[in-house]
């Protein structure tokens, strides 16, 4: 009997279910038809040893035995809590997309008809996901990008570099649902996707947005020294200027990396630059696809928030309080600026 056949074993598995430790020896030995002298090898103990826990005269406790014992009786990985290879494989940029960031000079016929309704599409995409997250859409959207991909090799020029544009934009949204999700590895390497196709069709704005995207991950992840570097360098991205609704959200994340770094000066200067900035542009039509929610009210909370940062209680609570209502609609950040403010307002 194969080792997964044997897990089928209902006693065997609710003996795991409960970790008792004498129960999963016994029923894996009953189930395999094995002594407990033929079971020896399996665990790496001796006879004496598996009988003394198996009547209870010894426990298992130390992370050591454990590790052995199910490595040696093969427990799958789904009672261990591993998740199973395809599901890391669906949050994983597959193999071939690195194959298809072809060089975009290559003559052929793109569908660009295409292309345009796919960018609409991933603008529904992205409000859903502020609404009701992204993990439900996941599976569309990869979807999506892999069309566009399929595009690249056959268009060149201005064709190639928009639909590398577009390509950068799916990538960035796989790689903020899958930080969300807690698959970490997977949404820096979608990032550095975005990235680099964003530097391959010359969006300096996506390059930009891309870089402090790191920078947040590096925040989140208690490294603020590199996500202050990272942050400064997306307001640097590229050989053409920013637009001023880009260079507002890597002011505001130096801001935010600055106060964690204990550098409260540069951070309330910096957070005066991006609300000044992202005030430039109130329209969404002057901002790209990406920053559509920077309007004046989330650039009041991005305001208040570096306040909050640097530990100014008083002005993060009148400005979370100023701008917190037109969050009605989005009730993850109403709920984590509303904590914020309730916050704030205790330590005022």
């Amino acid at each position: 009997m194969s080792g997964r056949e044997l897990w089928a074993d209902t006693r065997l598995r609710a003996a795991w279910a409960r970790q008792d430790w004498a129960a999963i020896l016994r029923e894996y030995r009953r189930a395999a038809g094995l002594s407990q002298r033929q079971l020896e090898p399996l665990v790496g103990m001796p006879q004496p040893h598996i009988s003394a826990i198996e009547s209870g005269r010894r426990h298992v406790t130390s992370a050591e035995l454990i590790a052995r014992i199910t490595e040696g009786l093969a427990v799958p990985d789904e009672l261990r809590g591993i998740p199973a290879r395809h599901e890391l494989d669906d949050w994983a940029p597959p193999a071939e997309l690195r194959d298809r960031i072809a060089h975009a000079h290559r003559t052929g016929h793109a569908d660009l008809r295409t292309a345009d309704w796919i960018a609409r599409v991933l603008a529904e995409h992205r409000r859903a996901e502020d609404e009701i997250g992204g993990r439900g859409l996941w599976p569309v959207v990869r979807s999506q990008l892999d069309t566009v991909t399929q595009l690249i090799p056959h268009a060149s020029g201005t064709a190639a570099d928009r639909l590398m544009l577009l390509a950068a934009e799916h990538a960035h949204w796989l790689s903020w649902v899958a930080w969300h999700e807690h698959h970490r590895g997977p949404a820096l390497a979608w990032i550095d996707l975005a990235h680099g196709w964003a530097v391959d069709g010359g969006h300096t704005d996506m390059a930009s947005w891309a870089q402090r995207v790191r920078a947040y991950y590096s925040l989140v992840h208690g490294d603020p020294v590199r996500a202050l570097r990272t942050a400064e360098s997306a307001r640097h991205a590229g050989p053409r200027p920013l637009s001023p609704a880009s260079e507002a959200a890597a002011a505001h994340q130096a801001a935010m990396a600055a106060a964690a770094c204990a550098e409260r000066d540069r951070a309330r200067r910096l957070a005066d630059e991006a609300h000044a900035l992202a005030l430039s542009t109130p329209d969404e039509a002057e901002r790209p696809g990406w920053l559509y929610w920077l309007n004046p009210a989330r650039a009041r909370l991005q305001h208040a928030d570096a306040a909050y940062a640097c530990r100014s209680w008083a002005d993060a609570a009148a400005g979370f309080r100023e701008a917190l209502p037109a969050l009605e609609g989005f009730p993850r950040d109403h709920a984590y600026y509303r904590a914020r403010l309730e916050d704030a307002e205790r330590r005022t």
